[in-house]
């Protein structure tokens, strides 16, 4: 089945070569085209097309960034963000306003480069939250992401040839991390073979009374998006998908979710969330256990450390674009 993908004036062709070439010659009877070849660049997402694998990064975008706000010679870090999240609330009630302006168009050039770059999606994400009223301190934080981008600017996600398509979704929640609201948030991202093709990091919409809630929420609203993903892949296919399984790293959650009863400890829980199980009943997801050291999609809930941060960077799927480094310093 041959793939057309239309943006505006861009049209975009995949499938195997002899369809693409009679559908160009088919297309440019009816309408006035020009041919690019390989696509390369769009919208700010480079597209570097290599034999059994694909790199999608914003390399050029990354560098147009740190020139707009000064900060291209900047120290790199090595994390995106600072690990105490309480250091950084306690010193925004004793800090200066910031320019707000200043402030919301970083936070949202950043928040358009975590379509290749997941790693900084938790960061963006949190300090998209004080857009209304930034501090100094706010500004600091964002600029960190900024030094963090300095030293990873090649950096993007690596699509390589799996004989195997199997969707797999990584789902936790950091447990009342918001200092203010004491909100929990929700990290959700799934694989499609090698890496990772959807990922979010957003606060949940109410506060919840134990982790064992929290990752049921994470959980569920992580089954609404697979449950939408395994429709549209079955149409691409063109055949039923399979089960998909859904890996959470809390055990209380998992026994939770496979008791049927609402007893004392989840009767709280609202209704909407026990979509997981009807789901799970349908056949269209399974619940499994995974250890908290290879959940992936920890590094989408919490700032971590740098060597667990480099470690799930990897495991996204993320590598470096020697390629982009190599041109970006000839010019």
């Amino acid at each position: 089945m041959l793939i057309l993908v239309l943006y505006v004036d861009d049209l975009f062709l995949t499938d195997e070569d002899s369809l693409i070439i009679r559908c160009k010659k088919e297309l440019a009877t009816e309408f006035e085209m020009k041919d690019l070849g390989l696509m390369h660049y769009f919208l700010g997402l480079e597209v570097w097309q290599r034999p059994n694998e694909i790199i999608l990064s914003q390399g050029k975008y990354t560098i147009d960034i740190l020139k707009r706000f000064g900060m291209m010679d900047c120290k790199p870090m090595s994390t995106p963000m600072e690990t105490n999240l309480k250091k950084l609330s306690i010193s925004a009630a004793n800090s200066d306003f910031a320019d707000p302006s200043e402030y919301r168009q970083l936070i949202g050039s950043l928040m358009y480069l975590v379509n290749t770059r997941p790693d900084i999606y938790y960061a963006a994400s949190a300090l998209s939250q004080f857009m209304n009223q930034p501090k100094h301190v706010h500004l600091v934080a964002a600029k960190h992401i900024l030094r963090y981008l300095g030293g990873t600017i090649g950096y993007g996600l690596k699509y390589s040839i799996n004989t195997t398509i199997n969707l797999e979704v990584y789902t936790d929640s950091d447990w009342v991390g918001s200092v203010t609201d004491r909100k929990s948030t929700s990290g959700i991202c799934f694989s499609l073979g090698s890496t990772m093709i959807s990922w979010a990091s957003r606060k949940q919409s109410s506060v919840a009374l134990s982790i064992v809630e929290a990752e049921y929420i994470a959980s569920s609203v992580a089954t609404r998006e697979a449950v939408w993903l395994r429709k549209l892949l079955a149409g691409l296919f063109g055949q039923p998908w399979e089960s998909i399984v859904i890996y959470c790293d809390n055990q209380s959650c998992i026994k939770m979710f496979n008791n049927l009863v609402f007893h004392d400890r989840s009767k709280h829980v609202e209704t909407h969330y026990h979509y997981i199980r009807d789901m799970a009943q349908r056949g269209a997801i399974q619940l499994k256990y995974i250890n908290t050291d290879e959940q992936v999609s920890d590094v989408l809930t919490k700032p971590l450390a740098r060597v667990k941060f480099e470690y799930f960077r990897e495991k996204l799927g993320m590598v470096e674009n020697t390629t982009l480094i190599v041109r970006e310093s000839q010019s």
